[in-house]
């Protein structure tokens, strides 16, 4: 072996140990106990601990809270996806412009949100979506419209928390995105501009090719975080109302920590794991199907 192929392997081992460490033997662990009944009663006594094959999917898709759970998760992802990625690139366009002053202080006020905790920005948002005097229904009755049950409402309950999500998230992609929208070379701009295209043909025949990549990872990143949504519903309305923002994550987390059925939610993270990599390969093989990709 060389010394260059000694050094390459010295920086490469510590971060395929992390990898094996966080990620396959988590995965590997979680498959192993998805098709066991352990519960609480394997923990105090490994002798209950029994094979039960595919059973804990079964059980799970004949209960109908799973499905829900799936639908809710599923709403979730296809709403806040365009809201966050469309957010993030309007933004990261508005603050590439060069009339834009203090570009760097709107850029780290907007990105502060994404680094805050996000259990203290959701209970500061549970206040400004309070029926009673929030912040947001007070400007709708300013404006003479009446005030939504933001939380308590069933059908506003997923609106509400993903104009909370996208609000924390989409910081990070538009600093993502400022990076892409800075190596778009600018003598193809400027040829365009010259050609007579205007801003929505530039930006569609231009820039967008140009970003396409960091636009596909910016939307397998957003499929990805919003399948696993759980504090924010956890922490502004416990699941409800009506069961109407239980996630899959947050299913699973009754089923593993408030019913200890550790093999059954182990179960869920498995199949949330195989929903999340399939949606991945689907992604990334449209994004090679189009050229601005």
């Amino acid at each position: 072996m060389t010394r260059q192929s000694r050094t390459a392997w010295l920086f490469t081992v510590p971060v395929l140990a992390i990898i094996l460490l966080v990620f396959v033997v988590p995965t590997a662990l979680a498959l192993g106990l998805s098709v066991t009944d352990y519960s609480i009663y394997a923990l105090a006594d490994p002798a209950n601990l029994h094979f039960v094959g595919l059973g804990n999917f079964a059980d799970l898709f004949a209960t109908p809270l799973f499905w829900r759970a799936m639908a809710n998760t599923g709403l979730c992802a296809l709403l806040g996806v365009p809201m966050a990625i469309g957010t993030s690139l309007a933004v990261a366009l508005l603050l590439h412009d060069r009339t834009v002053r203090w570009k760097p202080l709107w850029r780290v006020l907007l990105f502060a949100p994404y680094v805050t905790s996000v259990v203290a920005t959701s209970v500061v948002w549970r206040f400004v979506l309070n029926t009673q005097f929030g912040l947001l229904n007070y400007a709708l009755r300013a404006i003479g419209a009446p005030g939504v049950d933001w939380l308590g409402d069933p059908r506003a309950s997923i609106p509400a928390i993903l104009l909370f999500v996208t609000w924390k998230v989409f910081g990070y992609n538009m600093i993502v995105f400022t990076a892409a929208l800075a190596a778009v070379p600018v003598d193809l701009m400027e040829a365009a501009r010259l050609d007579g295209a205007g801003r929505w043909m530039r930006f569609r025949h231009v820039t967008l090719p140009a970003i396409g990549p960091t636009l596909l990872l910016a939307a397998v990143m957003s499929v990805a975080g919003f399948l696993q949504i759980f504090a924010e519903p956890y922490v502004m309305t416990l699941g409800g109302p009506s069961q109407s923002t239980t996630t899959v994550l947050y299913f699973m987390f009754d089923e593993g920590f408030k019913w200890w059925n550790l093999g059954q939610a182990s179960a869920v993270a498995f199949i949330l794991f195989v929903l999340i990599l399939l949606l991945t390969m689907i992604q990334t093989r449209i994004g090679r199907r189009y050229e601005w990709l």
